[in-house]
Protein backbone atom coordinates (compact mmCIF):
# COMPACT_ATOMS: atom_id res chain seq x y z
CA UNK A 1 0.00 0.00 0.00
CA UNK A 2 1.15 3.51 -0.81
CA UNK A 3 1.10 5.06 2.69
CA UNK A 4 1.77 8.57 1.39
CA UNK A 5 -1.30 8.53 -0.81
CA UNK A 6 -3.70 6.41 1.21
CA UNK A 7 -2.62 7.18 4.78
CA UNK A 8 -1.73 5.12 7.78
CA UNK A 9 -3.86 3.05 10.08
CA UNK A 10 -5.52 5.14 12.76
CA UNK A 11 -3.37 3.35 15.34
CA UNK A 12 -0.23 4.44 13.51
CA UNK A 13 -1.39 8.07 13.71
CA UNK A 14 -1.93 7.78 17.45
CA UNK A 15 0.20 9.84 19.86
CA UNK A 16 -0.04 9.25 23.59
CA UNK A 17 -1.91 12.00 25.39
CA UNK A 18 -3.67 13.48 22.34
CA UNK A 19 -7.41 14.09 22.62
CA UNK A 20 -10.08 14.91 20.08
CA UNK A 21 -12.87 15.68 22.50
CA UNK A 22 -13.66 17.10 25.92
CA UNK A 23 -16.45 15.77 28.10
CA UNK A 24 -18.64 18.11 30.16
CA UNK A 25 -18.01 18.20 33.88
CA UNK A 26 -19.64 15.47 35.92
CA UNK A 27 -22.89 16.71 37.48
CA UNK A 28 -24.15 13.39 38.75
CA UNK A 29 -21.64 12.35 41.36
CA UNK A 30 -19.43 9.28 41.41
CA UNK A 31 -20.90 5.79 41.04
CA UNK A 32 -18.48 2.89 41.03
CA UNK A 33 -19.06 0.14 38.47
CA UNK A 34 -19.26 -3.40 39.86
CA UNK A 35 -15.88 -5.10 39.61
CA UNK A 36 -17.18 -7.85 37.30
CA UNK A 37 -18.14 -5.20 34.72
CA UNK A 38 -14.78 -3.40 34.76
CA UNK A 39 -11.86 -4.05 32.45
CA UNK A 40 -8.72 -5.57 33.89
CA UNK A 41 -6.66 -3.39 31.54
CA UNK A 42 -7.30 -0.14 29.69
CA UNK A 43 -8.71 -0.54 26.20
CA UNK A 44 -6.09 -0.17 23.47
CA UNK A 45 -7.65 2.74 21.65
CA UNK A 46 -5.93 5.24 19.35
CA UNK A 47 -5.28 8.73 20.73
CA UNK A 48 -5.71 11.36 18.02
CA UNK A 49 -6.85 14.95 17.68
CA UNK A 50 -10.10 15.70 15.90
CA UNK A 51 -8.52 17.00 12.69
CA UNK A 52 -6.45 13.83 12.30
CA UNK A 53 -9.50 11.64 12.81
CA UNK A 54 -11.64 13.62 10.34
CA UNK A 55 -8.96 13.60 7.66
CA UNK A 56 -8.18 9.93 8.19
CA UNK A 57 -11.73 8.69 7.74
CA UNK A 58 -12.51 11.17 4.97
CA UNK A 59 -9.53 9.83 3.01
CA UNK A 60 -10.61 6.25 3.69
CA UNK A 61 -14.13 6.96 2.46
CA UNK A 62 -12.67 8.00 -0.88
CA UNK A 63 -11.43 4.45 -1.36
CA UNK A 64 -14.94 2.99 -1.11
CA UNK A 65 -16.74 2.04 -4.29
CA UNK A 66 -20.48 2.45 -4.72
CA UNK A 67 -23.18 3.34 -7.22
CA UNK A 68 -22.74 7.03 -6.43
CA UNK A 69 -19.22 7.09 -7.89
CA UNK A 70 -19.15 4.40 -10.56
CA UNK A 71 -20.78 1.63 -12.56
CA UNK A 72 -21.62 -1.38 -10.39
CA UNK A 73 -22.67 -4.28 -12.69
CA UNK A 74 -22.98 -6.87 -9.91
CA UNK A 75 -25.19 -9.67 -11.20
CA UNK A 76 -28.16 -11.02 -9.18
CA UNK A 77 -27.91 -8.09 -6.79
CA UNK A 78 -29.50 -5.15 -8.64
CA UNK A 79 -26.98 -2.56 -7.44
CA UNK A 80 -28.96 0.35 -8.80
CA UNK A 81 -28.65 4.04 -8.04
CA UNK A 82 -30.52 5.24 -4.96
CA UNK A 83 -32.33 8.55 -5.66
CA UNK A 84 -31.49 11.10 -3.02
CA UNK A 85 -35.12 12.05 -2.51
CA UNK A 86 -35.51 8.63 -0.84
CA UNK A 87 -32.82 9.59 1.66
CA UNK A 88 -34.27 13.05 2.25
CA UNK A 89 -37.73 11.72 3.10
CA UNK A 90 -36.34 9.00 5.35
CA UNK A 91 -34.23 11.62 7.17
CA UNK A 92 -37.22 13.75 8.11
CA UNK A 93 -37.23 14.01 11.93
CA UNK A 94 -40.88 12.95 12.02
CA UNK A 95 -39.74 9.55 10.72
CA UNK A 96 -36.15 9.37 11.89
CA UNK A 97 -36.95 10.06 15.55
CA UNK A 98 -39.63 7.41 15.91
CA UNK A 99 -39.11 4.81 18.61
CA UNK A 100 -40.41 1.24 18.15
CA UNK A 101 -41.91 1.24 21.65
CA UNK A 102 -44.04 4.38 21.10
CA UNK A 103 -47.82 4.03 21.55
CA UNK A 104 -49.55 3.21 18.26
CA UNK A 105 -51.61 6.37 18.60
CA UNK A 106 -48.42 8.40 17.99
CA UNK A 107 -47.21 6.40 14.96
CA UNK A 108 -50.24 6.54 12.70
CA UNK A 109 -48.26 8.21 9.92
CA UNK A 110 -45.61 5.48 9.91
CA UNK A 111 -48.25 2.76 9.99
CA UNK A 112 -49.98 4.43 7.05
CA UNK A 113 -46.71 4.22 5.09
CA UNK A 114 -46.47 0.48 5.84
CA UNK A 115 -50.06 -0.06 4.72
CA UNK A 116 -49.49 1.97 1.56
CA UNK A 117 -46.35 -0.04 0.73
CA UNK A 118 -48.23 -3.30 1.24
CA UNK A 119 -50.89 -2.19 -1.24
CA UNK A 120 -48.20 -1.18 -3.73
CA UNK A 121 -46.33 -4.48 -3.46
CA UNK A 122 -49.54 -6.50 -3.73
CA UNK A 123 -50.40 -4.64 -6.93
CA UNK A 124 -46.93 -5.26 -8.36
CA UNK A 125 -46.61 -8.93 -7.41
CA UNK A 126 -50.14 -10.34 -7.44
CA UNK A 127 -49.89 -11.36 -3.79
CA UNK A 128 -52.67 -10.63 -1.28
CA UNK A 129 -50.82 -9.88 1.96
CA UNK A 130 -47.31 -8.94 3.11
CA UNK A 131 -45.41 -9.03 6.37
CA UNK A 132 -42.59 -6.50 6.74
CA UNK A 133 -40.85 -8.00 9.73
CA UNK A 134 -37.96 -9.84 7.98
CA UNK A 135 -34.76 -7.80 8.05
CA UNK A 136 -33.17 -9.09 4.82
CA UNK A 137 -33.67 -11.37 1.84
CA UNK A 138 -32.40 -14.55 3.51
CA UNK A 139 -34.50 -13.70 6.57
CA UNK A 140 -37.45 -13.37 4.23
CA UNK A 141 -36.71 -16.76 2.68
CA UNK A 142 -36.68 -18.35 6.11
CA UNK A 143 -39.95 -16.60 7.00
CA UNK A 144 -41.60 -17.72 3.76
CA UNK A 145 -40.53 -21.32 4.29
CA UNK A 146 -41.89 -21.16 7.83
CA UNK A 147 -45.23 -20.05 6.35
CA UNK A 148 -45.17 -23.10 4.09
CA UNK A 149 -44.19 -25.43 6.93
CA UNK A 150 -46.92 -23.98 9.17
CA UNK A 151 -49.47 -24.47 6.38
CA UNK A 152 -48.63 -28.15 5.97
CA UNK A 153 -48.61 -28.71 9.74
CA UNK A 154 -52.08 -27.18 10.00
CA UNK A 155 -53.34 -29.78 7.53
CA UNK A 156 -51.62 -32.66 9.29
CA UNK A 157 -49.14 -33.14 6.40
CA UNK A 158 -46.25 -33.59 8.79
CA UNK A 159 -44.29 -35.69 6.29
CA UNK A 160 -43.88 -32.77 3.86
CA UNK A 161 -40.28 -31.86 4.69
CA UNK A 162 -38.61 -31.72 1.27
CA UNK A 163 -38.01 -28.61 -0.84
CA UNK A 164 -37.10 -28.75 -4.52
CA UNK A 165 -34.39 -26.29 -5.53
CA UNK A 166 -32.94 -25.83 -9.06
CA UNK A 167 -29.21 -26.46 -9.47
CA UNK A 168 -28.85 -22.84 -10.61
CA UNK A 169 -30.47 -21.39 -7.46
CA UNK A 170 -29.01 -18.77 -5.17
CA UNK A 171 -27.08 -20.40 -2.34
CA UNK A 172 -29.45 -18.92 0.21
CA UNK A 173 -32.29 -21.14 -1.04
CA UNK A 174 -30.95 -24.50 0.19
CA UNK A 175 -29.41 -22.78 3.22
CA UNK A 176 -32.73 -21.26 4.28
CA UNK A 177 -34.52 -24.57 3.78
CA UNK A 178 -31.94 -26.34 5.93
CA UNK A 179 -32.26 -23.74 8.70
CA UNK A 180 -36.02 -24.28 8.59
CA UNK A 181 -35.47 -28.00 9.21
CA UNK A 182 -36.35 -29.01 5.66
CA UNK A 183 -34.47 -31.28 3.25
CA UNK A 184 -33.31 -30.24 -0.23
CA UNK A 185 -34.00 -32.02 -3.50
CA UNK A 186 -32.05 -30.66 -6.47
CA UNK A 187 -33.64 -30.46 -9.89
CA UNK A 188 -31.37 -30.27 -12.92
CA UNK A 189 -31.19 -27.59 -15.61
CA UNK A 190 -31.38 -28.24 -19.33
CA UNK A 191 -28.64 -27.26 -21.78
CA UNK A 192 -30.62 -24.06 -22.34
CA UNK A 193 -30.27 -23.14 -18.65
CA UNK A 194 -33.92 -23.69 -17.69
CA UNK A 195 -35.48 -26.11 -15.22
CA UNK A 196 -35.55 -29.64 -16.65
CA UNK A 197 -39.27 -30.42 -16.44
CA UNK A 198 -38.63 -34.12 -17.10
CA UNK A 199 -36.27 -34.29 -14.13
CA UNK A 200 -38.83 -32.41 -12.04
CA UNK A 201 -41.51 -34.94 -13.02
CA UNK A 202 -39.18 -37.72 -11.83
CA UNK A 203 -38.74 -36.03 -8.45
CA UNK A 204 -42.47 -35.45 -8.06
CA UNK A 205 -43.23 -39.08 -8.88
CA UNK A 206 -40.68 -40.27 -6.33
CA UNK A 207 -41.31 -37.78 -3.54
CA UNK A 208 -44.77 -36.31 -4.17
CA UNK A 209 -46.32 -36.83 -0.70
CA UNK A 210 -43.11 -35.54 0.94
CA UNK A 211 -42.75 -32.33 -1.08
CA UNK A 212 -43.43 -29.15 0.88
CA UNK A 213 -42.53 -26.65 -1.84
CA UNK A 214 -40.40 -25.72 -4.80
CA UNK A 215 -38.25 -22.60 -4.64
CA UNK A 216 -37.65 -20.73 -7.89
CA UNK A 217 -36.17 -17.49 -9.10
CA UNK A 218 -37.68 -16.16 -12.31
CA UNK A 219 -35.85 -14.99 -14.30
CA UNK A 220 -33.33 -17.51 -13.00
CA UNK A 221 -29.73 -16.84 -12.04
CA UNK A 222 -28.68 -17.03 -15.69
CA UNK A 223 -31.03 -14.14 -16.42
CA UNK A 224 -33.36 -16.45 -18.38
CA UNK A 225 -37.14 -16.44 -18.11
CA UNK A 226 -38.51 -19.83 -17.03
CA UNK A 227 -41.05 -20.33 -19.81
CA UNK A 228 -42.36 -23.64 -18.39
CA UNK A 229 -43.71 -22.03 -15.23
CA UNK A 230 -47.37 -23.10 -15.87
CA UNK A 231 -46.31 -26.75 -16.18
CA UNK A 232 -43.99 -26.50 -13.16
CA UNK A 233 -46.58 -24.91 -10.88
CA UNK A 234 -49.17 -27.50 -11.92
CA UNK A 235 -46.80 -30.36 -11.07
CA UNK A 236 -46.10 -28.98 -7.61
CA UNK A 237 -49.67 -27.99 -6.80
CA UNK A 238 -51.05 -31.33 -8.01
CA UNK A 239 -48.78 -33.19 -5.58
CA UNK A 240 -49.88 -30.94 -2.70
CA UNK A 241 -46.83 -28.66 -2.53
CA UNK A 242 -46.59 -24.86 -2.66
CA UNK A 243 -44.56 -22.62 -4.97
CA UNK A 244 -42.02 -20.20 -3.47
CA UNK A 245 -40.70 -17.23 -5.47
CA UNK A 246 -37.23 -15.91 -4.65
CA UNK A 247 -37.61 -12.19 -5.38
CA UNK A 248 -33.91 -11.48 -5.89
CA UNK A 249 -34.45 -11.08 -9.65
CA UNK A 250 -37.74 -9.21 -9.54
CA UNK A 251 -36.21 -6.11 -11.16
CA UNK A 252 -36.93 -7.05 -14.83
CA UNK A 253 -40.44 -8.24 -13.98
CA UNK A 254 -41.76 -4.88 -12.78
CA UNK A 255 -44.64 -3.87 -14.98
CA UNK A 256 -44.19 -6.96 -17.17
CA UNK A 257 -45.66 -9.86 -15.17
CA UNK A 258 -46.42 -10.85 -11.59
CA UNK A 259 -45.36 -13.92 -9.58
CA UNK A 260 -48.86 -14.30 -8.15
CA UNK A 261 -50.29 -14.61 -11.65
CA UNK A 262 -47.76 -17.36 -12.45
CA UNK A 263 -49.02 -19.55 -9.63
CA UNK A 264 -46.58 -18.72 -6.85
CA UNK A 265 -48.05 -18.95 -3.36
CA UNK A 266 -45.32 -17.33 -1.26
CA UNK A 267 -42.52 -14.92 -2.14
CA UNK A 268 -40.04 -12.55 -0.62
CA UNK A 269 -38.84 -9.25 -2.04
CA UNK A 270 -35.45 -7.66 -1.51
CA UNK A 271 -36.54 -4.04 -1.10
CA UNK A 272 -32.83 -3.13 -0.91
CA UNK A 273 -32.42 -4.43 -4.48
CA UNK A 274 -35.54 -4.03 -6.59
CA UNK A 275 -36.87 -0.89 -4.96
CA UNK A 276 -33.75 1.22 -4.78
CA UNK A 277 -32.73 1.40 -1.16
CA UNK A 278 -29.07 1.20 -0.08
CA UNK A 279 -27.58 -2.24 -0.56
CA UNK A 280 -24.21 -3.62 0.48
CA UNK A 281 -21.86 -3.37 3.40
CA UNK A 282 -24.04 -5.70 5.43
CA UNK A 283 -27.22 -3.65 5.32
CA UNK A 284 -29.61 -2.21 6.01
CA UNK A 285 -31.92 -4.59 4.21
CA UNK A 286 -35.55 -5.61 4.11
CA UNK A 287 -37.13 -8.85 2.96
CA UNK A 288 -40.92 -8.56 3.17
CA UNK A 289 -42.82 -11.78 2.49
CA UNK A 290 -45.99 -11.90 0.45
CA UNK A 291 -48.58 -14.69 0.34
CA UNK A 292 -51.71 -15.51 -1.60
CA UNK A 293 -55.09 -15.23 0.08
CA UNK A 294 -55.57 -17.87 2.78
CA UNK A 295 -51.93 -18.13 3.86
CA UNK A 296 -51.68 -14.89 5.85
CA UNK A 297 -52.67 -16.64 9.09
CA UNK A 298 -49.46 -18.69 8.90
CA UNK A 299 -47.05 -15.74 9.14
CA UNK A 300 -44.58 -16.50 11.95
CA UNK A 301 -43.46 -13.89 14.48
CA UNK A 302 -39.85 -13.32 13.40
CA UNK A 303 -39.56 -9.82 14.83
CA UNK A 304 -41.67 -7.66 17.16
CA UNK A 305 -41.18 -4.64 14.87
CA UNK A 306 -41.62 -3.66 11.21
CA UNK A 307 -38.09 -4.64 10.22
CA UNK A 308 -35.87 -1.77 9.06
CA UNK A 309 -38.55 0.91 8.77
CA UNK A 310 -36.31 3.43 6.96
CA UNK A 311 -35.86 0.89 4.14
CA UNK A 312 -39.62 0.46 3.87
CA UNK A 313 -40.00 4.22 3.69
CA UNK A 314 -37.40 4.60 0.93
CA UNK A 315 -39.01 1.83 -1.13
CA UNK A 316 -42.40 3.51 -0.82
CA UNK A 317 -40.95 6.84 -1.98
CA UNK A 318 -39.24 5.11 -4.95
CA UNK A 319 -42.50 3.49 -6.08
CA UNK A 320 -44.48 6.72 -5.66
CA UNK A 321 -41.85 8.71 -7.55
CA UNK A 322 -42.15 6.42 -10.58
CA UNK A 323 -45.89 5.99 -10.39
CA UNK A 324 -48.08 3.46 -12.17
CA UNK A 325 -46.87 4.36 -15.67
CA UNK A 326 -43.12 4.80 -15.25
CA UNK A 327 -42.58 1.75 -13.05
CA UNK A 328 -43.57 -0.26 -16.11
CA UNK A 329 -40.41 0.94 -17.83
CA UNK A 330 -38.03 -0.50 -15.20
CA UNK A 331 -38.14 -4.11 -16.45
CA UNK A 332 -37.88 -3.39 -20.19
CA UNK A 333 -34.99 -0.93 -19.73
CA UNK A 334 -33.05 -3.34 -17.49
CA UNK A 335 -33.59 -6.04 -20.12
CA UNK A 336 -32.53 -3.74 -22.96
CA UNK A 337 -29.30 -2.74 -21.21
CA UNK A 338 -28.33 -6.32 -20.39
CA UNK A 339 -28.94 -7.56 -23.93
CA UNK A 340 -27.03 -4.61 -25.39
CA UNK A 341 -23.93 -5.48 -23.36
CA UNK A 342 -24.26 -9.21 -24.10
CA UNK A 343 -24.53 -8.75 -27.83
CA UNK A 344 -21.68 -6.21 -27.86
CA UNK A 345 -19.22 -8.55 -26.13
CA UNK A 346 -20.13 -12.09 -27.14
CA UNK A 347 -17.50 -12.12 -29.91
CA UNK A 348 -14.71 -11.84 -27.29
CA UNK A 349 -16.35 -13.41 -24.22
CA UNK A 350 -17.81 -16.93 -24.27
CA UNK A 351 -21.61 -16.92 -24.22
CA UNK A 352 -22.70 -20.44 -23.20
CA UNK A 353 -26.41 -19.85 -23.83
CA UNK A 354 -27.59 -17.78 -26.79
CA UNK A 355 -30.88 -15.95 -26.92
CA UNK A 356 -32.74 -13.17 -25.18
CA UNK A 357 -31.82 -12.63 -21.54
CA UNK A 358 -33.60 -10.47 -19.01
CA UNK A 359 -31.83 -8.12 -16.58
CA UNK A 360 -28.58 -10.10 -16.37
CA UNK A 361 -26.57 -12.69 -18.27
CA UNK A 362 -23.57 -14.94 -17.78
CA UNK A 363 -20.36 -15.25 -19.79
CA UNK A 364 -18.10 -18.27 -19.35
CA UNK A 365 -14.88 -16.27 -19.24
CA UNK A 366 -12.93 -15.12 -22.28
CA UNK A 367 -13.74 -16.70 -25.61
CA UNK A 368 -10.03 -17.28 -26.27
CA UNK A 369 -9.09 -19.94 -23.70
CA UNK A 370 -5.43 -20.04 -24.76
CA UNK A 371 -4.39 -16.81 -23.03
CA UNK A 372 -4.30 -18.23 -19.50
CA UNK A 373 -6.34 -15.24 -18.31
CA UNK A 374 -9.17 -16.25 -15.96
CA UNK A 375 -12.42 -14.62 -14.95
CA UNK A 376 -10.74 -13.62 -11.68
CA UNK A 377 -8.03 -11.82 -13.66
CA UNK A 378 -10.61 -9.95 -15.74
CA UNK A 379 -12.45 -8.90 -12.57
CA UNK A 380 -9.27 -7.58 -10.96
CA UNK A 381 -8.20 -5.74 -14.11
CA UNK A 382 -11.57 -3.96 -14.24
CA UNK A 383 -10.65 -2.30 -10.94
CA UNK A 384 -7.76 -0.51 -12.66
CA UNK A 385 -10.25 1.08 -15.04
CA UNK A 386 -12.54 2.28 -12.26
CA UNK A 387 -15.28 -0.33 -12.59
CA UNK A 388 -16.51 -2.59 -9.84
CA UNK A 389 -16.24 -6.20 -10.96
CA UNK A 390 -19.38 -8.18 -11.85
CA UNK A 391 -20.29 -11.33 -9.93
CA UNK A 392 -17.75 -14.05 -10.74
CA UNK A 393 -17.76 -17.84 -10.47
CA UNK A 394 -21.51 -17.90 -9.94
CA UNK A 395 -23.72 -19.58 -10.96
CA UNK A 396 -21.80 -22.83 -10.64
CA UNK A 397 -23.13 -24.18 -13.94
CA UNK A 398 -20.09 -22.78 -15.75
CA UNK A 399 -16.42 -23.00 -14.81
CA UNK A 400 -15.55 -19.33 -15.49
CA UNK A 401 -18.89 -17.62 -14.84
CA UNK A 402 -18.97 -13.84 -15.15
CA UNK A 403 -22.45 -12.47 -14.37
CA UNK A 404 -23.27 -8.94 -15.51
CA UNK A 405 -26.32 -6.85 -14.52
CA UNK A 406 -26.39 -3.21 -15.66
CA UNK A 407 -29.83 -2.28 -14.14
CA UNK A 408 -32.26 0.07 -15.87
CA UNK A 409 -30.88 3.43 -14.80
CA UNK A 410 -27.44 3.41 -16.43
CA UNK A 411 -27.00 5.62 -19.49
CA UNK A 412 -25.83 4.37 -22.87
CA UNK A 413 -22.64 6.43 -22.42
CA UNK A 414 -21.80 4.57 -19.20
CA UNK A 415 -22.60 1.21 -20.73
CA UNK A 416 -20.56 1.96 -23.86
CA UNK A 417 -17.60 2.88 -21.64
CA UNK A 418 -17.88 -0.43 -19.81
CA UNK A 419 -18.11 -2.35 -23.08
CA UNK A 420 -14.99 -0.60 -24.39
CA UNK A 421 -13.02 -1.51 -21.26
CA UNK A 422 -14.16 -5.13 -21.39
CA UNK A 423 -13.01 -5.33 -25.00
CA UNK A 424 -9.71 -3.71 -24.11
CA UNK A 425 -9.10 -6.28 -21.37
CA UNK A 426 -9.88 -9.08 -23.84
CA UNK A 427 -7.25 -7.61 -26.17
CA UNK A 428 -4.74 -7.23 -23.33
CA UNK A 429 -5.27 -10.89 -22.50
CA UNK A 430 -3.95 -11.72 -25.97
CA UNK A 431 -1.14 -9.17 -26.29
CA UNK A 432 -0.02 -8.60 -22.66
CA UNK A 433 -1.54 -11.37 -20.52
CA UNK A 434 0.87 -10.67 -17.66
CA UNK A 435 -0.66 -7.20 -17.34
CA UNK A 436 -4.05 -8.78 -16.64
CA UNK A 437 -2.90 -11.70 -14.50
CA UNK A 438 -1.01 -9.34 -12.16
CA UNK A 439 -3.87 -6.80 -11.82
CA UNK A 440 -4.95 -4.64 -10.11
CA UNK A 441 -2.14 -2.09 -10.33
CA UNK A 442 -3.82 1.21 -9.43
CA UNK A 443 -5.73 0.33 -6.26
CA UNK A 444 -4.77 0.96 -2.61
CA UNK A 445 -3.94 -2.75 -2.26
CA UNK A 446 -2.54 -4.70 -5.17
CA UNK A 447 -2.80 -8.39 -5.97
CA UNK A 448 -3.43 -10.31 -2.77
CA UNK A 449 -3.31 -13.97 -1.88
CA UNK A 450 -7.07 -14.61 -1.67
CA UNK A 451 -6.71 -18.00 -0.01
CA UNK A 452 -4.29 -16.70 2.64
CA UNK A 453 -6.54 -13.69 3.29
CA UNK A 454 -9.52 -15.99 3.85
CA UNK A 455 -7.68 -18.49 6.03
CA UNK A 456 -5.54 -16.02 7.99
CA UNK A 457 -7.35 -12.68 8.18
CA UNK A 458 -5.61 -9.89 10.08
CA UNK A 459 -8.45 -8.26 11.98
CA UNK A 460 -6.73 -6.43 14.84
CA UNK A 461 -3.91 -3.90 15.07
CA UNK A 462 -2.16 -6.01 17.71
CA UNK A 463 -2.13 -8.97 15.37
CA UNK A 464 -0.73 -6.75 12.62
CA UNK A 465 2.12 -5.67 14.89
CA UNK A 466 2.88 -9.28 15.77
CA UNK A 467 2.85 -10.28 12.11
CA UNK A 468 5.28 -7.47 11.30
CA UNK A 469 7.58 -8.62 14.09
CA UNK A 470 7.46 -12.18 12.72
CA UNK A 471 8.47 -10.82 9.30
Amino acid sequence: MNRTLYGNLIFELSKEGRRGYSLPSNRFGHYALPQELRRQHDAELPECDEMTVVRHYTNLSGNNFGVDNGFYPLGSCTMKYNPKVNEEIAALPQFQNLHPMQPKSTTKGALAVVKMLEEQLCALTGMSHFTFKPYAGAHGELTGLMVIDNYHRSRGDLQRKKVIVPDSAHGTNPASAAVCGLEILEVKSTEKGLVDVADLERLVQQEGPNIAAMMMTNPNTLGLFESAIPAITKLIHDCGGLMYYDGANLNPMLGACRPGDMGFDVMHINLHKTFSTPHGGGGPGSGPVGVREGLQSFFPVVSPYYGNFSVLLKACVYIMSLGRNYIKEVGPLATLNANYIKESLKDVYALPIEGLCKHEFVFDGLKDKTTGVTTMDVAKRLLDYGYHAPTIYFPLLFHESLMIEPTENESKDTIDGFIAVMRRIAEEAKTHPELVTSAPHDTPIGRVDDVLAAKHPVVTYRQLLNDKRDD
